[in-house]
């Protein structure tokens, strides 16, 4: 009787994990972003997977970037720019100002930009610089940890653990941008929003890049947004097109560029429009 609840209970616990597994990490629903009175987005819904990479394509100027900004609000920042509609992550409204800090926000939702940005700092402060200020270590040992920990995931700290004190700027541009990436998962995210990461690296470094997103996917939920279809083609699970601030197709990455539905999706895919 014993094993026989053991194994029920274990069954159970599978199947919360699998429900979970199924709701989606990040939820739009009829998102339109707006630069004073021009509107940029159209009424964008989608789901995000958790623990998934999902690519944002589509040609320059179509509203990707400005649609991930939105899930740690950085459009905020943004003077005349404001957001209607809504974006759940894990069922939480994070336009709900009742009940979301943007500060906490941010901090639960990472960001690497199109340019490596490391601080004039250290490589060690680079990375120890979030999780002191988010109280996230609580001790000497726990940050040394923890930078390690962190310079481990982005596949650096072999290559820098002999000069941690010295200036990020030191490093290549591929190694700049896995110094962010270190830096990023060091406060513990649950998604990573990732613009145009490769764009300014050698082929070498962009494949260093995509492969350490393959491995993150593991922990995070990872959004990012490509202007290569090729590359959405060999990281991503789902990929969302989007033209002149519509989405006008989101699916698995592989049903879209073997199958689009859409005759723009088709369209943007054989270069016919972009």
């Amino acid at each position: 009787m014993a094993h026989t609840n053991k194994k029920n209970l274990k069954q159970d616990q599978m199947k919360k994990n699998l429900a979970v597994k199924k709701q989606p990490k990040i939820r739009f629903e009829n998102l339109n972003v707006f630069y004073s009175d021009k509107r940029v987005t159209f009424d964008v819904s989608l789901k995000i997977k958790p623990n998934m990479v999902t690519a944002f394509i589509g040609p320059s100027g179509c509203g990707k970037s400005t649609i991930l900004r939105c899930i740690n609000r950085m459009n905020d920042v943004i003077k005349n720019c404001h957001v209607t509609g809504n974006i759940f992550i894990d069922d939480t409204n994070i336009y709900d100002d009742s009940i979301i800090d943007v500060h906490d926000l941010r901090a639960r939702v990472g960001m690497v930009f199109q340019k490596p940005n490391p601080f004039p700092k250290s490589i060690y402060e680079n990375v120890a610089y979030g999780p002191r200020i988010h109280g996230i270590a609580k001790s000497k040992a726990d940050l040394n940890d923890l930078v390690e920990e962190s310079l481990n995931r982005a596949g650096l700290f072999n290559e820098v653990k002999d000069r941690l004190q010295q200036d990020a700027a030191g490093l290549s541009g591929g190694q700049q941008q896995r110094l962010c990436i270190a830096r990023t998962i060091a406060i513990k995210p649950d998604i990573i929003l990732m613009d145009e990461p490769c764009s300014s690296l050698d082929p070498i470094a962009t494949a260093h890049i995509e492969n350490l997103i393959i491995d993150l996917k593991k922990k995070f939920t990872i959004v990012i947004v490509t202007h290569s279809m090729q590359q959405a083609a060999r990281i991503s699970e789902h990929t969302a097109f989007f033209h002149l601030g519509e989405l006008i197709e989101y699916s698995a990455t592989k049903n879209m560029f073997t199958n689009p539905k859409k005759k723009k999706t088709e369209e943007y895919i054989t270069g016919r429009i972009g």
